[in-house]
């Protein structure tokens, strides 16, 4: 039996929109999908933000260590500059001690 023209256009047409609907996706199918991409960017977007907020507190906690050491090794050379001068003075006070006389 031949296949005439008039019954090929058809068919083919047929054939045609089935194949063309067959790969499109659905709505619904490409909502679930953004669906649960929004979950992992928001999912990651909450990591960050937690990691950005201890990261800013372990740079205060830093920044107010450095503070302090800063402070304390101005303290100590403060106290350093002091013990100097009380060495020099009990130096002092040690030579004059050795050069007097005995009393007897």
């Amino acid at each position: 039996m031949p296949i005439s023209k008039a019954t090929l256009a058809p068919a083919a047409l047929v054939l045609a929109v089935l194949v063309g609907l067959g790969g499109c996706a659905t709505r619904g199918y490409v909502d679930e999908q953004i669906a649960f991409v929004n979950q992992r960017v928001d999912a990651t977007d909450s990591r960050l933000q937690a990691t950005d907020t201890r990261l800013q507190s372990i740079e205060s906690t830093a920044n107010n260590a450095l503070a302090e050491a800063r402070s304390a090794s101005g303290q100590m050379q403060n106290t350093t500059g002091r013990l100097d001068q009380l060495n020099a003075r009990v130096d002092s006070m040690d030579q004059r001690t050795q050069r007097r006389t005995p009393r007897n």
